[in-house]
């Protein structure tokens, strides 16, 4: 047995034969044991869920109307003491994604008991190694949360940037730069979708970039260059922030210089 206390485990699926199963999966599980200490029918309902109880495994289904599984995961990500995640889900496709997030493990319906149980295990094996980490080092027990992190997949490995160290994210044809003040990245994604996950912390200033509010420096008129324009006739003058540490200037679009103006009154 890896642990006294028995595992607390939410199911999260949008189908009630598959929670109803997984429910009885989880508790004739002999070794190590788990309880299921709820239920959620979508991501939404389990972020709620999880704002008022804690729980050590999320067995995560991907496919759900609404918040799915992989952006729930992706909005846990950073938490101190986040639960470990176990994706559930009959489409296998989804794996390489799923541990790009930093989940324990990854089981296709229909689940098979044995497996299950190997996912279990790991999460008691989690649990077992955090606790004597806390023990060894009472210091530093609750680890240190270095907050909120983008990953990315470049060139076969993952990166975890820290959100902290991003100055902007700006849409270039068919992929994205993410800009650090030491570095340049390239990963996919949509300025609309990071603009909704990533909150008051950055500003869409232009249809093309988003930025950092901390890193706004400095707004002011220029002439756009070339593919910088937002609708002006050639060779008026625009605006443009400059960024901080790289002393970059990126396009401001006319409708979003008086969130500009209101960001850098906000740093004063």
């Amino acid at each position: 047995m890896l642990t006294q206390s028995p595992l607390k485990v939410l199911i999260v699926d949008d189908e009630p034969l598959a929670r109803l199963r997984l429910r009885g999966l989880v508790e004739a599980n002999g070794d190590p044991r788990a309880e299921v200490a709820a239920e959620a029918a979508s991501g939404e309902q389990a972020l709620n869920w999880l704002r008022d109880h804690a729980c050590d495994l999320i067995l995560l289904d991907v496919q759900m109307p609404g918040l799915d599984g992989l952006g729930l995961a992706q909005a846990l990500m950073g938490r101190p003491l986040a639960p470990a995640i176990v994706f559930v889900t009959a489409h296998a496709q989804h794996a390489l994604q799923a541990f790009e997030l930093e989940a324990l493990d990854y089981l296709t319906k229909p689940v098979r008991r044995e497996r299950l149980q190997a996912s279990l295990t790991r999460a008691a094996q989690r649990l077992v190694e955090r606790a004597a980490a806390q023990s060894r080092n009472p210091q530093e027990a609750p680890p240190a949360d270095d907050g909120p992190v983008i990953n990315i997949t470049e060139r076969g490995r993952l990166l975890r940037v820290p959100l902290a160290e991003v100055l902007y994210f700006k849409a270039e044809l068919k992929y994205l730069t993410l800009r650090t003040a030491t570095h340049s990245h390239v990963m996919d994604g949509s300025l609309t979708d990071l603009e909704q996950r990533l909150g008051d912390r950055f500003l869409r200033v232009h249809r093309n970039a988003l930025v950092a509010k901390a890193a706004v420096r400095e707004l002011e008129r220029h002439v756009p260059t070339v593919g910088e324009g937002d609708g002006e006739a050639g060779g008026e003058l625009g605006w443009a922030v400059r960024i901080a540490h790289v002393n970059e200037w990126l396009a401001v679009s006319r409708r979003q210089v008086a969130a500009v103006r209101e960001a850098l009154a906000g740093q004063r």
